[in-house]
């Protein structure tokens, strides 16, 4: 909303300008509009253009970016051709011919006193070329000081705030359906009568378990599955803590908990790595599965680790089946036919689909008898054959007990063991992924516990991380040659356009001790690629100021005026409009830092790069190209 006011203001605080110093009607409308248009286009076309560059990310983030960008972009075109066409007009029709009188209220000679002020710091700040110069250089090498240093540890996505969380708890192998069945009451008890309570009567130093929406447990012999609801958003990270510590309770059990996430899956969300372990021979990669497993744990503190197979171990009880492969083709039995008798007797075997209307349904194949309970009845197992008739499976086959894993994940063709980390909240992903990267990966090579064929890979949000970094960082150098280009042809000019883009890295501090500043008072915000954007819309955002003081400064000089005085014009002309501007953007951004409702989770970030780069640069503007230019015009008559 702010953002899109900014060209109207500029029009028609000019316009007043003018009536103010006299003119009227018509002539000080034309005059007023005739003289700011220029500034105004460069203004919008360096905003659109930082956006365009967005349409091109690919990744999963660039979803969200298009729609931000195409939004922001329609907006500032139209308050364009509002503020060149319609605004003058109406400026004509309404108000009049008269010339308008100074103000002389309160706010008036407030801005008068602020103005002085300024005048002064402005006049001893470009009374020497060394002084100018010396101010320019303390500004950016402090600028580069603050991004070097406080830029926070990148995010991938925020988690959007959903009162949900999903635990999942996985025992040894051999546990029966009976035993987790019994581990699954005993959590309903716990957790069941805080089913319904009032939020208002939660007080964490005496209950353990906050008001609870919804509580659900599923429940079978490979697993517990919960998913659990709290009647107040902010009640989620102590029941996710009050679950974490219920489950750890049960001994040789694996538990994992995680809230629920907006952008992808529900096993940690975007602050999830996978870390793959990949190989020929599954003893070794569950024995390095275990190792990283445990050293993760150690490293990351508290984190939340999900493996895949949930056992990391090969203690699951099983049957091989080796078949006698010359004596079924003496039967004349086929190995894919021996294989699908066996699992259609044993378990039942899939056949077919079945369209039920639009519902597609399984067809299952099972044989008419009990099926086998024990490794002899397996044995016993009849089986037709064209040339013997039946006989049992043992006649094709030699059974041997053995313990092995029932799951197999493949990765790239590969048997792998995935262990899925989520670090704890107050780890950003980056830091997580660099201690994966260096603790745990890089101290299992180094102490040899890695062997020869198992290769070891980082996946998941971190990938999707570095992908979308990448992208970002190569539209923001085309967004900045472009923005760069743009500006050189609309003023003619090479070295102005360079003044102008020194500023951005002074949004860009301002963004970071933003960052900073709310985090410390407890307004969370992420450094994740949302809030990037708003490190992106910066570039098109905070030239505006200096393209208004440039565009006046040339306008003086080619009226003739000395350049020193017509430095102090442009910032005395345009402090208005910019002091105007600023604070029109920072109070449309105030709601969406300031008073956070559902759904601005995600945008936070973003409101208070925009709010407080804007902020900074705009307060530093006013005295920072003034000097760049004090500086430029001097190495010119040099």
């Amino acid at each position: 909303i702010g953002m899109t006011l900014d060209n109207n203001i500029v029009v028609l605080e000019n316009i007043h300008r003018h009536r103010a110093a006299g003119r009227r009607g018509l002539e000080a409308v034309l005059a007023g509009t005739r003289e700011v248009w220029g500034a105004v286009l460069a203004s919008t076309a360096t905003t659109v253009i930082v956006l365009l560059p967005l349409l091109l990310v690919r990744q999963e983030a660039g979803q969200l970016y298009s729609d931000i960008a195409v939004a922001i972009a329609a907006a500032i075109v139209a308050s364009l051709l509002v503020a060149l066409t319609l605004v003058p007009v109406a400026e004509a029709r309404l108000v009049g011919s008269a010339a308008e009188a100074p103000g002389s209220g309160l706010l008036a000679r407030m801005g008068a006193r602020f103005a002085t002020a300024y005048t002064r710091l402005l006049g001893w700040l470009l009374a020497g070329r060394l002084r100018s110069a010396g101010y320019a250089v303390l500004l950016v090498l402090a600028a580069g000081t603050v991004g070097l240093l406080l830029t926070p540890r990148a995010e991938y996505l925020p988690e959007g705030e959903e009162a949900v969380t999903f635990s999942m708890l996985f025992p040894p192998p051999g546990y029966n359906l009976a035993t987790m069945d019994r581990i699954g009451r005993e959590i309903d008890a716990a957790f069941g009568p805080h089913l319904g309570r009032d939020p208002a009567d939660y007080d964490p130093d005496r209950d353990v378990i906050p008001p609870l929406r919804w509580f659900m447990t599923s429940t079978s012999a490979g697993g517990l599955q919960i998913i659990a609801g709290t009647r107040d958003r902010a009640h989620v990270t102590p029941l996710i803590d009050t679950l974490g510590r219920r489950l750890a309770e049960y001994p040789g059990m694996i538990s994992f908990s995680a809230r629920g996430s907006i952008f992808s899956g529900n096993e940690g969300g975007t602050r999830s790595m996978e870390l793959d372990i990949s190989g020929e021979e599954l003893q070794p990669l569950f024995e390095v599965g275990l190792k990283a497993f445990l050293k993760a744990r150690e490293v990351l503190g508290d984190p939340q680790i999900l493996p895949d197979p949930p056992s990391l171990s090969l203690g699951q009880p099983f049957i091989e089946v080796r078949p006698d492969w010359e004596r079924a083709a003496e039967l004349g039995l086929a190995a894919d036919e021996l294989g699908y008798l066996v699992w259609a007797l044993a378990d039942g075997a899939y056949h077919d689909d079945f369209y039920l209307g639009d519902r597609k349904v399984d067809l299952f194949l099972y044989g008419s008898a009990q099926p086998p309970r024990r490794p002899a009845d397996l044995a016993a197992l009849p089986l037709y054959t064209e040339r013997g008739g039946i006989v049992p499976l043992s006649a094709l086959a030699r059974l041997r007990e053995t313990v092995d894993t029932d799951t197999i994940r493949r990765l790239n063709g590969q048997r792998t063991v995935t262990l899925n980390i989520v670090s704890p909240t107050d780890m950003p992903l980056e830091t997580a992924v660099h201690k994966v990267q260096t603790e745990v990966v890089g101290a299992l090579r180094a102490a040899g516990d890695v062997p020869d064929g198992v290769h070891i890979a980082i996946g998941g949000a971190s990938d999707k991380l570095a992908s979308t970094r990448a992208a970002l960082a190569d539209n923001m150098l085309l967004a900045l040659a472009l923005v760069y280009l743009v500006m050189a042809a609309i003023l003619r000019h090479w070295g102005y356009p360079l003044v102008i883009m020194l500023t951005v890295p002074l949004g860009y501090a301002g963004g970071v001790l933003g960052l900073r500043l709310m985090n410390a008072v407890g307004i969370s915000a992420g450094f994740d690629m949302i809030t990037v954007l708003g490190f992106l819309v910066l570039i098109g955002v905070v030239v505006n100021n200096p393209i208004l003081l440039v565009e006046r400064y040339r306008e003086s000089l080619a009226a003739g005026v000395a350049p020193a005085q017509a430095l102090l014009d442009a910032a005395r002309t345009r402090l208005r409009p910019i002091m105007m501007t600023t604070l029109t953007t920072l109070f449309g951004l105030f709601p969406l830092v300031f008073l956070p409702r559902e759904g601005t989770e995600l945008y936070r970030g973003l409101g208070i790069v925009l709010l407080f780069g804007l902020l900074f640069s705009a307060l530093v503007t006013l005295t920072f190209t003034p000097c760049l230019l004090r500086c430029l015009r001097s190495g010119r008559a040099a």
